[in-house]
């Protein structure tokens, strides 16, 4: 039976999707529950994706945020903090913890960074889930 939680990621096609590959060619481990969903851009993740997501059934959503290194504008950083920020609003309405949905910047060399992060994200949903 499978007792890890599964966690979404929202990647970008350009910076941090290179990232989660190079873990993979790098034989770095993290989760077999991890799934990912590639972007243009992290800005243009809506709110409501992330809801449903969790309506399906992950635990955790993280999202692989382009950073300062975004080719679509230099306001790509505030737009997905702030859409983040919409989502914590949204998730505590519907009872559920802000701190399933994480962020974070992860450039096309950070595979290091990226299974870190998901790891801690697990770890994360499993403490919360034994409680």
């Amino acid at each position: 039976m499978n007792t890890k939680p599964k966690i979404l990621v929202f990647s970008t096609e350009k910076i941090s999707d290179p990232a989660i590959d190079l873990a993979g060619l790098l034989k770095k481990h993290y989760p077999f529950t991890v799934y990912t969903i590639s972007v243009p851009c992290s800005s243009c993740i809506k709110p409501r994706w992330i809801m449903h997501a969790f309506e399906k059934g992950f635990d955790g959503v993280f999202i692989a945020a382009d950073g300062t290194d975004c080719s679509f504008g230099e306001s790509c950083v505030a737009k997905t903090s702030g859409l983040v920020a919409a989502t914590h609003g949204l998730m505590r309405e519907k009872g559920l913890k802000p701190s399933k949905l994480k962020m974070a910047a992860i450039c096309s060399v950070c595979a290091d960074p990226f299974v870190a992060q998901i790891t801690n994200l697990m770890k994360e949903l499993e403490k919360d889930n034994s409680l």
